[in-house]
């Protein structure tokens, strides 16, 4: 019989998987670009770029993260029963303290983030705070430090920046084909670099949506999963994502590119008018259903 311990494992070895077909995607592009150019050169610097930009991401997505959704840090004094709820649950879960900030923001909501469980944020919206009791936040919390604790936080970082490097490339390669850049003889097979290079950039900016996408939800249900076991009480947490499921309204400053770090779509209510396919979050029943095993 299935249990969370095994879902959990299998959304792990999924997570990876889509993860590879990132690489794979970005090392397909880079080969159709040096082939249409004639210069094996260009494969090298896509693979030393996107080694770059990682880098670049594991220091400062925490920052830029906080910096997109205006939040700030706290002291204890400032929420004492915010403050004492990461620090408890921390505890139990075996990890860091991590730095507690909040979002200025009625729609209630939170996310965690950071390179690592000893340089990790918990940022929650003024609107989660006002309308949780002690057991529905500490299920929130407990679903944000589980992020922490399955390295969560890292992984969704290098698939938004996966995201993002395809789209930049797959976009400088059909403006150089539309303007006829670079071009190769016809004889030479560029006609039909050409050909393959516009339809793979067409489908891999959609397909790493899709991956993205994918990632996001598998990551949510593990975390609610980790979440229950790491408080005890699934009810908890089943009744606060009921209560943010209701409020239906946008954050302030909802941004697409941070939008699958918190626990619930930032867009609100918009979100519910667009398929599940192209959900950030898997629907709110499905994870009430998962958590109390219904």
């Amino acid at each position: 019989m299935a249990t969370l311990y095994t879902q959990q494992s299998k959304n792990v070895a999924r997570t990876w998987l889509l993860m590879s077909l990132f690489f794979v995607i970005i090392i397909a592009i880079g080969f159709s670009f040096s082939q249409y150019y004639g210069n094996a050169n260009i494969l090298y610097f896509f693979v030393l770029f996107s080694v770059g930009m990682n880098i670049v991401s594991y220091w400062y997505s925490d920052k830029i993260a906080l910096a997109l959704n205006r939040a700030h840090a706290i002291k204890k004094e400032e929420n004492p029963m915010l403050w004492n709820v990461v620090e408890n649950l921390s505890i139990t879960a075996g990890l860091p303290m991590p730095k507690v900030y909040i979002i200025d923001d009625p729609a209630p909501n939170a996310f965690a983030t950071g390179r690592n469980k000893e340089h990790a944020v918990v940022a929650a919206t003024t609107g989660l705070l006002q309308i949780l009791d002690k057991s529905e936040l500490e299920g929130v919390i407990a679903h944000e430090l589980s992020h922490i604790g399955n390295r969560d936080i890292l992984l969704s970082t290098v698939v938004v920046v996966l995201v993002g490097f395809i789209s930049i490339i797959t976009n400088m390669f059909l403006r150089s084909t539309f303007f006829g850049l670079g071009r190769r003889d016809d004889r030479e097979g560029g006609g039909i670099m050409v050909l393959v290079g516009i339809v793979l950039s067409i489908l891999a900016p959609i397909s790493a949506t899709l991956i993205q996408l994918a990632i996001s939800r598998k990551r949510e249900f593990l975390a609610d999963a980790s979440g229950a076991l790491l408080t005890r009480y699934p009810e908890g947490l089943a009744s606060a994502l009921q209560k943010i499921s209701k409020y239906g309204q946008p954050m302030v400053h909802a941004n697409n590119a941070t939008a699958h770090l918190f626990i619930a779509n930032p867009f609100g209510g918009a979100g519910k008018k667009i398929s599940n396919l192209f959900n950030t979050h898997p629907p709110v029943e499905e994870r009430i259903k998962a958590l109390l095993g219904k």
